[in-house]
């Protein structure tokens, strides 16, 4: 079984027209529209995620169950990580009082551009790995060095102000929703520092990793207005995004050692795995704080009348 699709043109051109036809209808009735609720929110991100599957089962059929195996692994891979975006975006737009209605639009065009940027790291970094297998070595390095400085500490806020003040600065005049799109755009661009490296551990196969980021992230403007304001719920996610990419990391340099491949199914399910226990870890977490905070009400005295 083969363990890449290779894609010809007209794979690639269906994939493009697809993602096309989508950006198109999303621009006119999705999650681009001004207004947006909750509920638009909630039907697109089902919409995008529903398509993103769909395009996965296909795979799956005609290319063989290493090359779904291996989307899948890249999707939730991305699909995770793009919530750091999220709590990025949020205090993008909250510094720079971005009107919620300007939100979506930014958000799609400051994607879009961050996409198509992805893309040229995505075929050089698989070049790069197909022609020197000692790059694989530095992406290791990479991995897991992001890996741990997430367990280590938080920094999205420093990353989000960071960019904010390099755009204040070097952009003065710019209104607030053409500053937001320059620094969504650019947050984008070093999250995909540390993702791309992650996906390329999994498959070298362009139109796999491609396809996984484009669905990934097209999708990220429907989940940022249905999660932005739970996001901080998810507490022990960071720690478990921390695991995957030096799981990962181990995952690379094993490959080198031994020449051996880890089976892309137990990447797959690992990745899964290590999800479930940081969203449930950090769900109980929550629930215990509750329970903290009611129970001094609980035991408080009324006053006597």
């Amino acid at each position: 079984m083969p363990d890449v699709v290779s894609a010809g043109p007209l794979a690639w051109a269906g994939l493009l027209t697809l993602l096309a036809v989508m950006i198109v209808v999303d621009l006119k009735a999705g999650s681009a529209q001004k207004h947006m609720t909750v509920r638009t929110a909630a039907v697109w991100s089902g919409a995008w995620i529903a398509l993103s599957v769909a395009f996965g089962a296909g795979l799956w059929v005609l290319g063989g169950a290493e090359a779904g195996e291996s989307y899948f692994a890249g999707y939730v891979m991305e699909k995770a990580l793009s919530l750091d975006n999220v709590f990025v975006f949020t205090l993008i737009f909250a510094a720079l009082a971005v009107p919620r209605d300007e939100q979506p639009r930014v958000l799609l065009w400051g994607i879009l551009i961050a996409l198509a940027l992805r893309a040229v790291f995505i075929f050089a970094g698989a070049e790069a790995l197909e022609t020197y297998s000692w790059v694989a070595w530095p992406f290791a390095a990479l991995l897991a060095w992001t890996g741990w400085r997430i367990l280590r500490a938080n920094e999205e806020h420093d990353t989000g102000a960071k960019l904010v003040g390099r755009v204040r600065l070097r952009f003065p005049g710019l209104e607030p929703a053409a500053a937001a799109l320059l620094a969504v755009a650019l947050a984008d661009v070093i999250f995909a520092v540390d993702s791309v490296p992650a996906i390329l551990a999994i498959t070298t196969d362009t139109f796999i990793v491609f396809a996984a980021n484009a669905f990934a992230l097209l999708g990220l403007r429907a989940l940022f207005f249905l999660v932005a304001g739970a996001v901080a719920r998810f507490k022990h996610l960071q720690v478990g995004l921390g695991v995957l990419l030096i799981g990962i990391a181990g995952k690379l340099a094993y490959g080198e050692v031994t020449g051996a491949k880890v089976p892309t199914a137990f990447t797959l399910g690992a990745i899964v795995a290590v999800l479930v226990v940081a969203i449930a870890a950090s769900l109980r977490a929550e629930r215990r704080e509750q329970v903290t905070t009611e129970e001094p009400a609980k035991l408080r005295i009324p006053d006597r009348v």
